[in-house]
């Protein structure tokens, strides 16, 4: 098991910027910039969820759950079981009928549970999916960005503005914990 002080080489797929993560015509986030509040935020959270994806990409069991520094439970694995867990809370707040159970249990399950476990890793995926999936129906169909959802009455406006900033926080993660692994970098 590599030490966070077994320094990995830094490097990059990219070969046009080498601060970036691989090349603009690989990437799948660029593309037209949307017009409209709505589309525009939709996108920002597409690509921040593309993003996570990308900082996942061809690392086995072992290495998704690779813990950053102790005490922290923080790894790539528990960052995708976090943000699937997120997803169904959000989902809670703007459902009017009984709130969906937690999906890894206790507070801290999402990190705790993250094993080095190919099974684990491939549940964790098909979680997140479904979770993400299911946020964006629920929000389909709200197009005023000032409409009330829920028992918590929270706006969609909030809501998806809220959504974008975990997602951008725990990308960040993502970039640091990648590069611990195994040296990759870039936005």
């Amino acid at each position: 098991m590599a030490r966070m002080t077994d320094r990995p080489a830094r490097w990059t797929q990219a070969t046009v910027y080498p601060d970036m993560w691989t090349d603009p015509d690989d990437d799948p986030r660029e593309g037209d910039v949307p017009e409209g509040e709505l589309a525009t935020l939709q996108d920002y959270l597409t690509n921040y969820r593309r993003t996570l994806r990308m900082k996942c990409e061809g690392l086995d069991a072992e290495q998704m759950a690779r813990r950053s520094v102790p005490p922290s439970t923080m790894s790539l694995l528990g960052l995708l079981r976090h943000l699937a867990e997120t997803e169904r809370d959000w989902r809670n707040w703007i459902t009017d009928g009984e709130p969906q159970p937690k999906l890894y249990g206790e507070r801290d399950g999402d990190f705790d549970g993250a094993v080095p476990d190919q099974a684990v890793v491939d549940a964790a995926y098909a979680d997140l999916e479904r979770e993400q999936a299911a946020m964006d129906a629920a929000l389909a169909g709200h197009e005023d960005m000032g409409a009330r959802l829920g028992r918590e009455q929270v706006t969609v406006r909030e809501l998806i503005v809220h959504m974008i900033e975990e997602y951008a926080r725990h990308c960040g993660h993502a970039d640091l914990l990648r590069e611990c692994v195994d040296g990759r970098v870039g936005q």
